[in-house]
């Protein structure tokens, strides 16, 4: 399920100015990441008005509104306002028209500003709205920033999951979230991980217990969120099962609807885990680059098998 963002929770992260608003205001909640700019409305066509967006205006909407008299401005802004439409954010610092406050008042919504440029603010709303207001699951696994590379460990219980994540924690890795990682879509192609709050920045390891990783190792071992790149299954090792020494074999496991490359990792006594997937995380960034020991391998053998064809 998506989480619920309030107008307060917009102002703090964006740095806004609230230019009239009071406490009420501030706890509307805005419940879709597309953002308007009300350019039609301005002159009065409200067909398709999304009343349940944000309203921004730059520089645009403001000089078009400047032209209006002031009882055709106060009409047209008090048709914007209604009892879903979260606020009104005006960008570059300019300023707001009585009408607009007045309207804004009436209605016990705020009038928001921030200094930066229109399409910056426009691109930073949507930004952080859509990662808010997206869909959320949780899968089942530990996912760690190993040299910069989203890497979700998963696995049966008990196979050793947190333990590894520790070991790369002390290599100085970073750990997103232990056991249950919420999970959603960015975009078609990006998937991006956090921790459920309740779990954040801990790690439980059997016979120890919960560990605060923040507290132990400090604020570089943790991050908030990650996008998921890469997974790493790790299996109990099993002696008459065939497993892939090529790495030719290309599976891919399903993660928020977005196909994530995975690998499988037989675990026994005496594999450090933790160094396989490190090495994983490094040879995976080195195939996006373009460099695949495994068809540099394939086509030197093929060289070898014609040099014995033709010395035949």
């Amino acid at each position: 399920m998506a989480e619920i963002v309030k107008v307060s929770q917009l102002v703090e992260k964006l740095s806004l100015e609230i230019v009239t608003g009071d406490e009420k205001s501030l706890e509307r909640v805005i419940v879709t990441g597309d953002i308007s700019r009300p350019g039609l409305e301005l002159t009065g066509y409200f067909n398709y008005y999304s009343h349940d967006r944000l309203q921004l205006f730059g520089s645009k909407e403001i000089s078009f509104a400047e032209r209006m008299m002031p009882e055709e401005r106060l009409m047209i802004m008090r048709r914007l306002c209604s009892e879903d439409m979260p606020a009104f954010i005006i960008s570059r610092g300019l300023p707001a028209s009585e009408e607009m406050i007045q309207a804004a008042n009436e209605y016990g919504m705020a009038v928001l500003r921030s200094p930066i440029s229109t399409s910056r603010l426009l691109g930073e709303l949507s930004s952080y709205l859509d990662g808010r207001l997206a869909p959320r699951t949780s899968v089942h696994g530990v996912l760690v920033d190993v040299y910069g590379l989203g890497v979700l460990i998963q696995g049966d219980s008990g196979i050793g999951k947190s333990e590894t994540a520790l070991e790369l924690i002390k290599r100085g890795h970073r750990l997103i979230a232990d056991d249950r990682v919420d999970v959603y879509q960015q975009d078609e192609l990006t998937v991006i991980g956090e921790p459920p709050k309740i779990l954040e920045h801990l790690i439980e390891i059997r016979g120890i217990g919960i560990i605060d990783v923040m507290n132990l190792f400090g604020a570089s071992a943790v991050r908030g969120s990650m996008q998921v790149q890469l997974a790493v299954y790790l299996e109990a090792w099993a002696k008459d099962k065939k497993y892939d020494r090529l790495g030719s074999e290309d599976t891919s496991v399903e993660i928020a609807e977005v196909g994530i490359p995975q690998i499988k990792v037989p675990v026994k006594t005496g594999r450090n885990v933790a160094i396989i997937i490190e090495v994983a995380a490094m040879n995976f960034r080195a195939k996006t680059m373009g460099f695949d020991a495994t068809k540099t391998f394939e086509e030197r053998l093929s060289r070898l098998i014609e040099e014995n064809s033709t010395n035949q």
